[in-house]
């Protein structure tokens, strides 16, 4: 006999249960009852019928906006996986939709998909492309007959007619739909040809649109390498491909709209451009002649030539006032000679001879300026104008000098 500990049944238990392909994808009806939630946001509740129950519980992460909370009373069909709880050994169902019974099966598995492609990060925002400015072509998936191809060729060629669209036929209902449009979304993703892609089709019941909300058909969406608009039925039918695609547009003809650009309008942008240049442009030219004057200005006046010429030009004023200060030096010092000349010419004993005077030497040849220490008979000498003449003392007296 083998002996087993509870944790190794309740692990059985478990892996048993989540080994089971209908039990991680199932489907339960019945009615909602002893409804609580957690302080964290979690919802258990019991799902009824007559003398069964079934413990279920449904976590905050799985909860998405346009999902109905587990409410007492409620007649729902929840969908979900069952597994055991191992802390108190026992299963449960582990929800991740709850509908209000009622609710059709396509729509139930159009939330399925949708909750579970957003958990997965299809639907975000950041992934989402901007639609190029200026497509040279463009990728149509749609029926090759109908208004809708017909409706986004005639807004294309009003718009912007630059732009070529190339056709990849796809059927747009029926079971073999979703693998066509799969196909057409491919083999223009490998043409590499078109910078953008429209999926579109017109109204319809939500099973002619059901090829749209298939994970094949959405998957080939998130993994195109150009952008991609949707325009699924109309502004009311929102589906999977609708979330998945970098634009959704309400309908076809808007989906061409916002696919090019509008070529008219780019044109009066343009003139108006062109004008405001052509205003602004002589205005600037102007400012820029005058910044262009002055920065010369400042140029010529920093330049090796104008500082050469200034250097010159002071040195002319330097050698002028040099010239005029040696002038002036030389002339003051020429008058002052004249009068040294002059104190001279007056102190010469010479000139003083010219005017009758004479000069008496005594024997020794001293200038004899008295008559005292003359004895008779001393040789004088005389010095007159024109030379000197002998002659000797006949006496010596002192003269008195005259009053």
């Amino acid at each position: 006999m083998r002996i087993l500990k509870v944790e190794q049944v309740v692990k059985f238990l478990r892996e048993l249960f989540d080994s089971n392909a209908l039990l991680q994808d199932l489907w339960v009806q019945g009615q909602i009852s002893n409804v609580t939630r957690s302080t964290q946001g979690h919802y258990y509740f019991t799902l009824k019928e007559r003398d069964s129950q079934l413990n279920c519980v449904l976590f905050r992460q799985a909860m998405d906006a346009a999902m109905v909370a587990p409410i007492n009373g409620m007649a729902a069909i929840v969908h979900g996986r069952v597994t055991v709880y191992e802390t108190r050994g026992v299963f449960q169902l582990v929800a991740d939709l709850i509908q209000p019974e009622g609710v059709g099966k396509l729509h139930l598995q159009y939330e399925q998909l949708k909750q579970r492609l957003q958990r997965e990060g299809l639907f975000d925002q950041a992934r989402k492309r901007p639609l190029p400015k200026w497509p040279r072509r463009i990728g149509l998936v749609t029926s090759p007959t109908g208004a809708v191809l017909h409706d986004m060729v005639n807004v294309v060629r009003r718009k912007y007619p630059a732009c070529h669209l190339i056709l990849a036929p796809a059927l747009v209902s029926g079971d073999q739909a979703a693998p066509s449009i799969v196909a057409a979304l491919r083999a223009l993703n490998e043409s590499k040809l078109v910078q953008t892609i429209i999926v579109a089709r017109g109204g319809g019941s939500l099973e002619e649109l059901w090829p749209f909300n298939d994970e094949r058909v959405a998957r080939a969406i998130f993994g195109s390498r150009v952008p991609v608009v949707s325009a699924i039925g109309h502004e009311t039918d929102v589906t999977i491909a609708d979330l998945v695609a970098d634009l959704r547009a309400p309908t076809p003809s808007i989906a061409a709209e916002l696919a090019v650009p509008d070529l008219a309008a780019e044109m009066r942008k343009l003139r108006d451009y062109q004008a405001r240049l052509e205003a602004l442009v002589p205005a600037r030219i102007d400012d820029l002649r005058s910044r262009l004057e002055a920065l010369q200005g400042v140029l010529e006046r920093n330049s090796p030539v104008a500082r050469l010429r200034h250097d010159r030009e002071r040195l002319l004023g330097l050698q002028a006032s040099l010239r005029s200060a040696a002038e002036h030096a030389v002339a003051l010092r020429r008058e002052r000679v004249h009068g040294l000349e002059r104190q001279l010419a007056l102190m010469n004993p010479y000139a003083t001879l010219e005017r009758g005077y004479s000069i008496t030497y005594g024997e020794d040849g001293h200038v004899l300026s008295s008559v005292a220490g003359i004895e008779a008979g001393d040789r004088l000498a005389i010095q007159m104008a024109d030379g000197m003449v002998g002659a000797q003392a006949t006496s010596g007296r002192t003269v008195p000098a005259r009053a």
